[in-house]
């Protein structure tokens, strides 16, 4: 299979603020006397909608918003204390250089979505980047949809990859290929569980899509 264009995930892919999530939330559910969660423990149950998984936890969204507010002011003021993952720059300039051209495709808010990638001076790398227009986190199938639409691309052109089973499920409803990384949001046995090939770095990655090329 050769690959013209890679879609990359952001939280969790190519960004590593899994602790941050995990602090911000045991930071929200704190201030309820709600009892916290453990890495692990957030790595088994983080789903897309996001609103599940907060569910999952014990929220009530029938008494109280959602997004939680506290819990993105709590992320926003130290998200310039995450790194991207290691290897990421690198991976990113050399598939740029083998002329194959890239996006990002997240289920963040646009807005934000650009700003942070600006942030770690990536942006130049990618052709899209491409969020959603709120802070709900429910899905980035319509924004996949509408990108693709707009391409040339053939399906069997792109490869999507990503840390989450929804990232999965976004590419199949693209018809794309995947593959999944178990570095960020959802643990490598559920990752495994779908089938798909799962890597765990970006260097991993990068071999397989050369091999690919």
């Amino acid at each position: 299979m050769t690959y013209k264009h890679i879609i990359w995930d952001w939280n969790g892919t190519l960004l590593d603020d899994v602790w941050l999530c995990i602090e911000s939330i045991n930071f929200v559910l704190h201030s309820r006397g709600m009892s916290k969660i453990s890495d692990s423990e957030y790595r088994d149950l983080f789903c897309f909608p996001v609103i599940d998984y907060y569910k999952q936890l014990g929220f009530n969204f029938n008494k109280e918003k959602f997004p939680i507010p506290e819990f993105l002011d709590h992320y926003n003021e130290k998200f310039q204390d995450c790194k991207l993952h290691s290897d990421t720059k690198f991976v990113l300039k050399s598939i740029r250089d083998s002329d194959l051209t890239q996006s990002i495709l997240s289920a963040g808010n646009q807005t934000s979505l650009i700003k942070w990638v600006k942030h770690y001076k990536i942006d130049h790398m990618f052709s899209d980047i491409i969020g959603i227009d709120n802070d709900r986190a429910d899905s980035k199938l319509d924004s996949g949809i509408k990108w693709l639409q707009s391409k040339n691309f053939t399906n069997k052109d792109i490869l999507l990859i990503g840390d989450t089973i929804h990232d999965l499920e976004v590419a199949s409803a693209l018809g794309v290929d995947c593959i999944l990384v178990d570095i960020g949001h959802v643990s490598s046995k559920r990752l495994i569980d779908t089938g798909v090939p799962v890597f765990n770095s970006l260097d991993s990655v990068f071999k397989f899509i050369v091999k690919e090329y």
